[in-house]
């Protein structure tokens, strides 16, 4: 976007709205069961997309999706001085359009009709990666995504056995991502950590199974040095809460990743609730409580048109409390349990 300060002074500029920048790069990504093209005039932007989208597993749903189109520019100037944190993204619609501002070098707009999305960054957000691609890549490419598929968007991790799939929800701070660590690390089927997409009717669940975020105190529970080592040895990141991560890249051959959307078989809400007995962690939801807890971890996705049908599938499939136990590896016996 161009700004009066950017306009030649005493003339009109020929191209003010940046219409003719060159596309130097392009990069194609198959997410969530659908195909990305990304265009850029920076490699070091395009660079941050394939940080996010490379060396997936290509999934597919049981419907034809649209291209999806995403733009990346680089704008002229720096706006942060180092070592400050950005912005947090303020959204906003109208006209069609919808917007992720940080500030006025760093938004992403959205055209979900033309699945199309225009990602301008200033040149500082490169030092700052992980608020980049979360925050605006990623934001653009799972909002085009979910609206051109109908998936129900949801916030949890999923991991899976054989092709089937437990839909983990919970608090910040519940155990969802240490539970996650734990199935990978188990040997079972990885699918997403923070954001998982539902195909409703289906039942198909898809993710990206880029990054494991893991806090240095979860490292007390695993035994093998080696793992702890590739855990240690992966770079930090800043939550906007304040806590400080492992950003674990997952795309090295540790871990299984799901090749396959995986079929979901039951929701699973962590509990920080010690179980009374370490033999018994899983207790069904009451049918009459299944749809408050859905609705209490889920605002956004029960504002979406798919919500009714995810609902109906999770009611057919089941749901369940799993309580806190000794140890991680007893959730995720519990779990192999619920999917075996």
């Amino acid at each position: 976007m161009a700004h009066s300060a950017d306009l030649p002074t005493g003339e009109l500029s020929p191209d003010p709205f940046l219409e003719r920048t060159p596309e130097r790069c392009s990069m194609d990504v198959h997410v969530l069961g659908v195909h990305v093209r990304f265009h850029s005039d920076s490699a070091a932007l395009l660079n941050v997309a394939a940080m996010a989208y490379a060396g997936l597993p290509p999934h597919v749903l049981p419907v034809t999706p649209p291209d999806l189109l995403v733009e990346l520019r680089l704008g002229p100037a720096r706006v942060l001085p180092p070592g400050h944190e950005p912005p947090p993204v303020n959204l906003q619609s109208g006209a069609g359009f919808l917007c992720g501002v940080m500030d006025a070098c760093n938004y992403a707009v959205l055209f979900p009709e033309q699945h199309r999305a225009l990602v301008v960054a200033s040149p500082d957000m490169l030092e700052r990666p992980y608020h980049l691609r979360y925050e605006l890549i990623e934001f653009s490419v799972f909002t085009l995504a979910t609206r051109a598929l109908g998936l129900a968007p949801l916030h949890g991790a999923c991991v899976g056995w054989q092709g089937r799939g437990a839909l983990v929800m919970g608090d910040s701070g519940a155990g969802k991502s240490t539970l996650a660590l734990h199935s990978l690390l188990r040997g079972m089927d990885f699918l997403s950590e923070d954001a998982v997409f539902v195909h409703p009717e289906s039942g198909l669940a898809t993710g990206v199974a880029n990054y494991l975020h893991v806090q240095r105190d979860a490292l007390h529970f695993i035994d093998d040095a080696g793992q702890r080592r590739w855990i240690e040895q992966s770079p930090t990141i800043h939550r906007r809460s304040g806590v400080e991560k492992y950003e674990v890249d997952l795309r090295d051959g540790r871990g299984r990743l799901a090749q396959e959307p995986l079929e979901l078989a039951c929701v699973v809400f962590v509990s920080r609730q010690p179980a009374e007995n370490p033999q018994d962690l899983v207790r069904p939801v009451p049918a009459g409580e299944l749809l408050p807890r859905l609705l209490a971890e889920q605002p956004y996705a029960a504002s979406q048109l798919g919500w009714d049908a995810f609902v109906q599938t999770v009611e057919r499939r089941g749901a369940y409390e799993l309580r806190r136990g000794r140890h991680p590896s007893d959730s995720v016996d519990a779990l192999l349990q619920l999917l075996g």
